[in-house]
């Protein structure tokens, strides 16, 4: 399987599981559920799509920045998942 690795399920930290459940997820779909997430409370920036706007949730696990960008959220969300 050339994707194994992004198929192994992950456990999230307490802080990521607050978004995406307890349960040990793929990455792929960790990062679906943060959108969704995203989406849903109105964290992405209105002039820069590519920025997420963390609410109080979102800071814990972006380690309290106010806002990211999409590739620096991959990178942040990785050390919440074991």
């Amino acid at each position: 399987m050339a994707n194994a690795a992004f198929m192994k399920k992950l456990q999230p930290d307490e802080a990521l599981a607050k978004i995406v459940g307890s349960a040990p997820l793929p990455r792929t779909e960790v990062v679906k559920k943060l959108w969704v997430y995203i989406k849903k409370n109105s964290l992405q920036d209105k002039v820069n799509k590519r920025n997420i706007n963390a609410d109080a949730t979102l800071g814990e696990v972006f380690g309290g920045k106010k806002q990211v960008s999409m590739f620096e959220m991959t990178k942040l969300v990785s050390k919440h998942l074991k």
